[in-house]
């Protein structure tokens, strides 16, 4: 094989031209003579014994040429980046084949170069990191959704309540008429969890046990279409009312739902959880902030086959875990109402965002010098291993080491950027600023007279001190 010329094109893309004997063309029109004979019909032989030139002499000369050209152009592309030392991405094409007349090959690939890359900054990025406050409200709320998990229902001998569970039957009537799914007998719910339409559960509440009752609505105007903007009587009976009973917030609570003794030690350990998931999302938000700069201060010309494999990896990805959900990327499309289409136009934006920042990532740690040695990946190897409870050596299966190298590489190269940039404080909201605002006014209301008294009576003092004088002089 000969590489007969390397031309670059734009965006990163190159035409090679290789050059492949033609003894090595004629033992690929030979294995694909072997694979296909015996799927061809010759007058006066048995399928699979017509001979090659026989073949040739009925369908022509190129009857083999295509599946050759498929079992000889991976080595031919393979050879030309090699012997021309190319940093390739993506899938080539063949974008030309030609044949002579004494059968020399040359075929003509269609390629993407790795892009040359340059950032015009990467140290000292500036980047928001959201300030992590954790107030009595975040840790009351927490609190409050374990209570309410711990919390039980006892049937009570009293009207129903807003907050109360209660079992009714209900028949709906528009019109007089009972429509279908307006019918019930023995149902639960819950008053004030607005799972009806608007003003009916809160008819129910004050009525009693056993009680009968006509309630009226108006369905919503955006309810359904037979439904919308009608009157409607439900008839109601009411067979029991339970009340929520929630446990004590007391050292026995803290016991029950924790590994605590009190409930002063578990009010903090939730405090504590909420800190750290805070400053989790805090790190996550100020890293791809940074990233976003990053890619901002990135020049380079991407190809479009380095996008387009991208987007192709996420949708198979996408579509493994809608698979393990039982659904298919079509089902769930059509489910969602959105086209094939958009959703790739959609997913493409988020493609070429990563694409770009590893790209800028990968430059940084080549400025950076920045490697990993072979025990550092041994040692995430055996992390992996250990996090999701697998044998080493499937984890290894699943992740060669060059990938689990080049992941680490460029999880180096996002600390490196992260540790060198500038965390800027959280811009305040206009109504804190409004607040912060009325107190320095305020502030400065009740400092202003006490200046003024502070000055009078420095005057007075200066005056009195005079006349002391004058008497003393006297």
């Amino acid at each position: 094989m000969i590489v007969k010329s390397v031309e670059k094109k734009e965006k990163n893309t190159a035409l090679l031209t290789v050059e492949i004997e033609k003894e090595k063309f004629e033992e690929a029109i030979l294995a694909a003579y072997k694979k296909n004979k015996n799927k061809i019909s010759v007058p006066g032989f048995r399928k699979g014994k017509a001979p090659l030139k026989i073949i040739e002499s009925m369908y022509g000369k190129s009857v083999f040429y295509d599946d050759a050209v498929d079992a000889i152009a991976p080595e031919a592309y393979a050879f030309a980046v090699e012997q021309e030392n190319l940093n390739t991405v993506g899938r080539p094409a063949i974008a030309d084949m030609d044949v002579s007349d004494d059968r020399v090959l040359t075929l003509t690939f269609r390629t993407a170069l790795y892009p040359e890359a340059n950032l015009k900054q990467y140290k000292g990025l500036e980047a928001v990191r959201p300030e992590v406050v954790v107030t009595d409200e975040d840790v009351n709320k927490e609190i409050e959704l374990v209570r309410n998990r711990n919390s039980r229902l006892v049937s009570v001998e009293r009207e129903a309540r807003m907050g109360d569970t209660v079992t009714i039957d209900f028949e709906g009537f528009i019109d007089g008429t009972a429509f279908e799914g307006g019918k019930a007998e023995k149902f639960n719910l819950k008053l004030g969890s607005e799972s009806f339409v608007p003003g009916f559960e809160e008819q129910i509440a004050g009525m009693k046990i056993g009680e009968e009752k006509d309630i009226n609505i108006t369905f919503p105007t955006d309810y359904a279409p037979d439904f919308a903007g009608k009157d409607a009587v439900f008839k109601i009976k009411l067979h029991e009312v339970k009340e929520t009973v929630y446990p004590e917030l007391d050292d026995e609570f803290a016991k029950d739902v924790s590994e605590f003794d009190t409930f002063e030690e578990y009010k903090k350990s939730i405090a504590d959880k909420i800190r750290a998931d805070k400053e989790k999302a805090a790190d996550a938000a100020y890293r791809q902030e940074i990233l976003q700069k990053l890619v901002e201060n990135l020049e380079a010309d991407i190809p479009d086959e380095m996008i387009e494999e991208r987007l192709e990896r996420m949708v198979e990805d996408y579509a493994a875990r809608l698979q393990a959900q039982g659904l298919t990327l079509e089902s769930y499309l059509q489910m969602m109402g959105v086209s094939i289409e958009d959703f790739l136009n959609s997913g493409r934006i988020n493609a070429e965002n990563q694409v770009k920042v590893t790209v800028a990532l990968k430059k940084v740690a080549e400025l950076e010098n920045i490697d990993v040695t072979d025990e550092e990946v041994e040692e995430e190897y055996k992390k992996l291993a250990d996090e999701y409870k697998l044998d080493i050596e499937r984890v290894k299966a699943v992740l060669t080491p060059d990938q689990m190298k080049t992941d680490l590489i460029m999880t180096k190269a996002e600390n490196f950027i992260c540790d060198n940039g500038v965390k800027l404080k959280e811009p305040k909201k206009e109504e804190e600023t409004a607040k912060e605002e009325k107190a320095e006014e305020a502030e400065a209301e009740t400092e202003a007279p006490k200046a003024k008294k502070t000055r009078r009576s420095t005057k007075k003092s200066a005056e009195k001190k005079d006349e002391t004088e004058e008497k003393t002089e006297e």
